[in-house]
């Protein structure tokens, strides 16, 4: 009985390690937490506008003819071809990750692709602009997923996962308004500050990577245990536990990264706007006054500029910066005065948060009904934030939400206006499909077909008559490729808030 006790016991512990023939000695560790990490940082990217809707756009094929396994000498060489001042060893330790990557999460990998190609070049710049190995962006693959909305467990925020304090040392402004830890350019020189100092302490890249994730404090306390060794395998027993899997993350991104394609992934292509520009603001104006003004999704402004926690650019005391699809920047220089004057209520609202309050979930919202969804398979956040209309900020905080994760069978409270609360109270019995099929759309799907129903079109034109309680944005919403500027030009309307009910409106045809 005890010989039989002990070789379960003796298979029971082989099951749960793996050995890792890399350093001095034979380590075994289990990777399941290691793995479970990667894992969740890819799922957290569904919750992103551009990544979120990558992948419902270009649904991934996984299963038993994807999963590709080479030799351990095919990985080791190709690990070795890597060109890279930073040491990438192998061990099946680091197999592992890689077939995280490879296999496991394929589909979700490739949008980390797909994004790799928007920032992968920005942090190459800032990185080589300091001197840094261009290599070391492939921490960003591990820390967030190339998530600048990623927030931990522990609330390490943003692509480089900055913790608070050490956010703000770095230069970062953070507060319940602005939090710079989502600016992937401000945050990546914020990072680069970080790892050149790290490197005057250590002279050694892997270290470095080390202290990244655990601190330097841990680091130089597992150096001092260990008999002042300064091999990173020498110390690795004394490292916390997370950073243990760390450095094996760290090559697994960048053998996946650069070989991606030996494995059959290809890059889910990411719509990112081919070109962006900035503008400075000298007054407030809130991310949804933008958004409904100019027709510009909610979650895609956001995207662009995910810095403004609350959709609030506080620009009266401060000239701030905000990022628009560049197609977009002429039509805003010439409605700015207008998008602020609509619904001025949205600035006033992020203004008047009493921080105070013991709870963040409010009990009500002046001139909102309440409404109770109830989460279902394949729902995330951003998708019931467009669905009803809302703020994806908004619904985090009247949910005391703080990241992206939900759980089938939640109940999410949402703030919908009253006068449409039969249709949205109907959401909840809807399909995925048809649920999808209100994205965009702040009106039922009947009166919105009754109205283009009555379309009148006349020649290269289609006629809208204004009805009671058209805006000029709501109607251009109506229309594909129709935008606010050119529809002004074309009906000669010098004040966009005084269309009158009857009014007949030409809008271009598109074809």
């Amino acid at each position: 009985m005890k010989i039989k006790t002990l070789i379960c016991l003796l298979i029971m512990f082989a099951s749960r390690t793996v050995n890792l023939f890399a350093g001095p000695d034979t380590i075994y560790v289990d990777t399941k937490l290691d793995t479970d990490r990667i894992v969740l940082d890819l799922d957290s990217l569904v919750g992103s506008w551009y990544a979120g809707l990558a992948l419902a756009n270009n649904p991934v094929v996984v299963g038993d003819t994807f999963d590709i396994e080479y030799p351990d000498s095919v990985y080791s060489a190709r690990l070795q071809s890597i060109n890279s001042v930073i040491n990438l060893p192998y061990n099946r330790i680091i197999k592992n990750h890689i077939h995280v990557y490879t296999i496991k999460q394929r589909d979700k990998f490739s949008v980390v692709l797909g994004l790799k190609d928007y920032y992968f070049p920005m942090i190459e710049d800032v990185f080589e602009s300091y001197g840094l190995p261009t290599e070391l962006k492939y921490m960003a693959v591990i820390e967030s997923a190339l998530n600048p909305n990623a927030v931990s467990r522990v609330g390490a925020t943003g692509m480089w996962q900055f913790m608070n304090s050490t956010g703000k040392a770095y230069g970062l402004t953070i507060n319940s308004i602005i939090d710079e830890r989502r600016d992937p350019v401000k945050a990546t020189h914020a990072a680069a500050r970080y790892l050149k100092d790290l490197y005057k302490i250590y002279n050694d890249w892997i270290l470095v990577i080390a202290a990244y994730n655990c601190g330097p404090g841990n680091v130089n306390k597992a150096i001092r245990r260990s008999g002042n060794q300064k091999d990173y395998w020498d110390i690795y027993y004394r490292l916390p536990r997370e950073t243990r899997g760390y450095i094996p993350q760290f090559v697994a991104a960048a053998y996946a990264t650069t070989f991606y394609a030996e494995h059959k992934i290809a890059p889910t292509p990411v719509s990112f706007p081919i070109a962006t520009d900035t503008i400075m603001l000298h007054k407030d104006i809130h991310l949804g006054q933008i958004s409904e003004v100019m027709g510009i999704p909610y979650g895609e402004i956001k995207a662009l500029n995910p810095e403004y926690r609350t959709g609030l650019v506080p620009a009266t005391s401060k000239s701030m910066a905000i990022t628009l699809p560049i197609s977009y920047l002429g039509d805003f220089i010439d409605l700015a005065d207008s998008i602020r004057n609509y619904k001025p209520e949205l600035i006033s609202k992020n203004m008047d948060v009493d921080p105070t309050r013991s709870s963040s979930v409010p009990v009500s919202v002046p001139g909102k009904t309440k409404l109770v969804y109830t989460v279902k398979e394949g729902d995330n956040l951003g998708y019931i934030a467009e669905w009803f209309n809302v703020g994806l900020s908004d619904l985090r905080y009247w949910n005391d939400i703080y990241g992206n994760i939900i759980r089938i069978g939640q109940k999410i409270n949402v703030f919908v206006d009253p006068n449409k609360t039969d249709f949205y109270s109907r959401i909840n019995e809807m399909t995925f499909a048809q649920k999808q099929a209100t994205k965009g759309i702040a009106v039922p799907n009947n009166v919105q077909q009754a109205q283009v129903a009555e379309e009148i079109v006349e020649g290269d034109y289609i006629i809208h008559v204004v009805r009671n309680g058209d805006t000029i944005w709501d109607i251009v919403k109506m229309y594909a490729g129709a935008t606010t500027t050119e529809v002004l030009a074309l009906n000669n309307i010098s004040d966009p808030q005084k269309i009158q009910v009857g009014q007949r409106l030409k809008i271009m045809r598109k074809s």
